[in-house]
């Protein structure tokens, strides 16, 4: 489910280090947003990430 509908950007992991370099794992997460948008002439809602809405890559409806 978190995955961004207009660029794909996912759930990425990676290692914590702690001070004593001990590495376990993580995971960092997207910064999705529940918007409406027009997806084919049609508002409809989508989850976007912050970064797709800031750069325009989304046309919201009102």
């Amino acid at each position: 489910m978190a995955k961004c509908e207009v660029c794909g950007k996912g759930i990425a992991t990676g290692n914590k280090v702690s001070h004593s370099n001990i590495k376990t794992k993580r995971t960092w997460s997207p910064n999705l947003q529940r918007v409406k948008a027009m997806v084919d002439g049609s508002p409809k809602k989508v989850h976007v990430c912050t970064r797709c809405l800031r750069s325009g890559k989304v046309e919201r409806a009102i």
